[in-house]
């Protein structure tokens, strides 16, 4: 890639430049190193989309791409890029620091162990690379260091021991899309279980590689689950859908404990239909799964990529039944379809393109009986420059939080996952949902990313020590009670 010589000595909001450089600092081969950066490195430089500003100092930083790693979109692509620059606050530009990728392809990996000399191959690597970081640095953060030139290192770490690409997919709406069988580090009550290994199944958009759409464990079919002498991609596995790893979707679960008593006076002891939930955005179809086998719910699910529905299918458990329905289309339109019509039988089943244009010229609302108990809302936004976000801001309008509340019963519950892109719109959203919903409870799911956001159309009374009624037990049975703990009015 050519460049001008001044092209990197100012702050450009959202400038992205990459080229390749031959590496400076001579490796040596050494038993003592599990691994070293090749013959050339590629070089990405990229600025944050926040315009600088005097209360926003210039902060620059370098990140090491993990050896084996620089194939994964998280390090390959402009999105995957920008989204480890909004994961680290305060920082103006990024330079990223890697082998050449081979591909367009995440390729399978596996972790290198770490041996004696790593660290202080990594201390001379880094030192080696500090003119060319200069180099490619703003003008006017080097003013400020005067002599003591430094820029810092931000360390990348997760918990991937292994991954081995599953399915490569194109869809309509979300684009390129990869599901991956991974293991990763397996913790118990905080602390490295190194007995038992821990297997999973993920899907990941392109768009946003940072963000795992979907999680659900797999277990090695007719193998057992400890066996040390076989690697990921020499076992076959099978979705275990009866339980829920993905960090916010049992918080989410745990929010049914807010409404359980009424869900039992109205269905469970009067033995009347099901309890009816809404799925809008339904990923590897986890959450709606569990729903179904798990509490006996009648569940609606709703995406607007038939690629994505028929991956769910394949690959993550996810079975269409009498009582578990799923439509592509669009959530909103959906939601605002159900405010006017209700779940009508064979609703998810028949509902076309049409009758949801029509249905949104339409000011009449149906009665309470045919409305939702729960809808369950996990989209987000497809904005890569500003790091992953939910719900998309087109869900926080009066007019679509309204059709929301116009769709569930007079007890029913609406129920967000929300990664806050900024500290203002988690309270545009807090406000607009006070607006329009009688009570608000919140549970902070402890990744330092998601919270689960419920909203209540009538007031509920919601104590700890109630005793338990038939979801209550449910819910405790599947582990949740220290997200039930967690809820907080707001």
């Amino acid at each position: 890639m050519v460049m001008d010589k001044g092209t990197l000595e100012n702050l450009i909001p959202s400038q992205y430049i990459y080229f390749d450089f031959p590496n400076p600092h001579h490796s040596r081969e050494s038993t003592t190193i599990s691994s070293t950066y090749g013959n050339f490195l590629r070089i990405t430089v990229l600025d944050s989309p926040i315009i600088q500003t005097s209360d926003h100092p210039i902060q620059i930083a370098a990140m090491l791409v993990p050896i084996d790693r620089e194939d994964d979109w998280i390090f390959s692509t402009k999105s995957g890029n920008f989204q480890l620059l909004s994961n680290l606050q305060q920082i103006s530009r990024l330079i990223l620091v890697g082998n050449l990728p081979t591909g367009d392809l995440p390729v399978n990996y596996s972790r290198r162990p770490i041996l004696d000399g790593d660290g202080e191959y990594l201390a001379e690597f880094e030192e080696a690379l500090l003119p060319l970081l200069i180099a490619v640095s703003p003008k006017s953060y080097l003013k400020g260091l005067g002599e003591n030139f430094e820029i810092p290192f931000a360390m990348y770490e997760d918990n991937l021991i292994c991954s081995v690409l599953v399915e490569r997919c194109i869809g309509s709406c979300v684009g390129e899309m990869i599901v991956e069988d991974v293991e990763i580090e397996n913790y118990v009550d905080g602390k490295l279980d190194l007995g038992r290994r821990e297997f999973r199944r993920r899907l990941r958009f392109k768009k946003m590689p940072n963000l795992v759409q979907t999680e659900i464990r797999i277990v090695p079919n007719g193998v057992e689950v400890d066996s040390v002498n076989l690697r990921i991609g020499e076992m076959k596995f099978e979705p275990d859908t009866g339980c829920l790893v993905h960090p916010y979707l049992a918080p989410m679960v745990a929010s049914l404990s807010l409404i359980a008593r009424n869900l039992d006076n109205k269905y469970v002891c009067s033995g009347s239909k099901l309890p009816k939930v809404l799925c809008v955005g339904i990923g590897g179809g986890a959450l709606l799964t569990f729903l179904r086998t798990q509490f006996g719910f009648q569940v609606f699910g709703v995406e607007n990529d038939e690629m994505v529905v028929n991956v769910a299918k394949r690959y993550f458990g996810l079975v269409e039944s009498e009582f578990l329905r799923v439509l592509v289309g669009d959530g909103i339109n959906v939601i605002r379809s159900v405010a006017r019509r209700g779940v009508q039988a064979g609703f998810v089943a028949s509902i076309t393109n049409a009758d949801l244009e029509n249905d949104q010229h339409s000011t009449t609302y149906i009665e309470d009986e045919s409305k939702f108990d729960i809808i369950m809302v996990d989209l987000d936004s497809n904005d890569a420059m500003n790091g992953p976000g939910a719900p998309p801001l087109d869900f926080v309008q009066s007019s679509i939080l309204l059709d929301a509340k116009m769709a569930l019963n007079s007890l029913g519950i609406l129920v967000l996952n929300v990664i806050p892109l900024s500290k203002s719109f988690y309270e545009v959203l807090i406000c607009e949902l006070r607006k329009i919903f009688s009570q608000l409870y919140e549970i902070n799911v402890g990744n330092e990313e998601n919270y689960v956001i419920i909203a209540t159309v009538s007031p509920v009374s919601f104590v700890h020590d109630e005793i338990e009624t038939s979801i209550q037990e449910k819910l405790k049975m599947a582990n949740l009670g220290y997200y039930i703990e967690c809820i907080r009015k707001i």
